[in-house]
């Protein structure tokens, strides 16, 4: 059982940083990998980063590669996105995922567990 909960949403100005906290329970948290997804209005979901439990290897969609920074601190549960250089597309409800493969975040979807998200709004 894996059960996830987002916060640091909020609004910001394009240009501007923000920084999303995914707190997870799990045993086998550190096992599994660990990830992100976003969802705007009359939008498909959008993979935006992931990164592996067993290995630590990271994953971007080529649209916040370079922007955005995803890490794990598996003593606290913890996963992060440090989002930089924010712009209005960037503008989604972000959902924090967990599964025990990580392909399934970037080829073989979806992912088995979800939170409830936080809402990130990019004003230009």
């Amino acid at each position: 059982q894996v059960q996830l909960v987002e916060s640091g949403g909020g609004l910001v100005q394009a240009g501007g940083s923000l920084r999303l906290s995914c707190a997870a329970s799990g045993r086998t948290f550190s096992n599994y990998a660990m990830g992100w997804f976003r969802q705007a209005p009359g939008k498909e979901r959008e993979f935006v980063a992931a990164i592996s439990g067993s290995t630590g290897s990271t994953y971007y969609a080529d649209s916040v590669k370079g922007r955005f920074t995803i890490s794990r601190d598996n003593d606290k549960n913890t996963v992060y996105l440090q989002m930089n250089s924010l712009k209005p597309e960037d503008t989604a409800l972000y959902v924090c995922a967990a599964d025990s493969i990580d392909r399934r975040f970037y080829a073989l979807g979806p992912p088995n567990y979800w939170g409830q998200g936080t809402q990130v709004t990019v004003s230009s």
